[in-house]
């Protein structure tokens, strides 16, 4: 199965749930959202590439003038839909061509949902296109530090890790889940600040 199969069968919300996370991915998550209110401030813009069931912008939407969250996903575009007010949008589409033509205040992906995508360089293109302010765009994608506590993670969602390298794990499902060296991020992204996030982590602006 590849990571976008993995992701219709329903990952995603079954990670979310505390129960299922190890108190190193817990932290991260609460880490990351931390970063994430620090840089959202009041009446901006905001796309989420990625956005899942859409629970950052919905979380952050009394702060937001607009928010667009873009998913290939569509059961979870849907299930945001469900629960969004008048100012926040959620469409399906491909975060290496993202339907949308305005211009943002912010850019995001988050949760290394970057770290499982395959064509990595065109996110960053579509992402610096959307919000073209240096700065402003923002991913979170795990350290090698990470790799326990996900295996023990991936282990309780169903997917043992069967194949470990010093990039990446692999589930007996096909789930594919990317981590980074601040080297080799630097190598990706290009010109970047990294902050560190927990331990297990970064935070990288670009």
């Amino acid at each position: 199965m590849s990571n976008d199969a993995v992701y219709a069968a329903g990952l995603l919300n079954r990670a979310l749930d505390p129960a299922t996370q190890p108190p190193e991915i817990q932290g991260f998550l609460e880490t990351e959202w931390a970063v994430l209110r620090e840089m959202i401030t009041d009446e901006v813009r905001v796309i989420d590439i990625g956005c899942g069931t859409g629970r950052h912008l919905l979380a952050l939407q009394n702060r937001l003038a607009l928010g667009l969250g873009v998913d290939y996903e569509r059961s979870y575009v849907a299930e945001a839909r469900r629960r969004a007010p008048q100012h926040l949008h959620f469409v399906a589409g491909d975060a290496t061509a993202i339907p949308a033509r305005g211009v943002f205040d912010f850019a995001v992906c988050l949760t290394n949902t970057w770290g499982t995508m395959s064509d990595k360089a065109g996110v960053l293109r579509e992402m610096r296109r959307v919000a073209p302010q240096p700065g402003t765009r923002l991913l979170s994608v795990y350290a090698p530090a990470s790799v326990p506590p996900r295996r023990a993670w991936y282990s309780r969602l169903g997917h043992t890790v069967v194949r470990e390298t010093s990039e990446y794990l692999e589930s007996d499902g096909g789930f594919r889940s990317e981590h980074f060296e601040e080297n080799r991020l630097r190598r990706l992204v290009g010109e970047c600040v990294i902050r560190p996030l927990t331990g297990i982590a970064y935070a990288v602006t670009f």
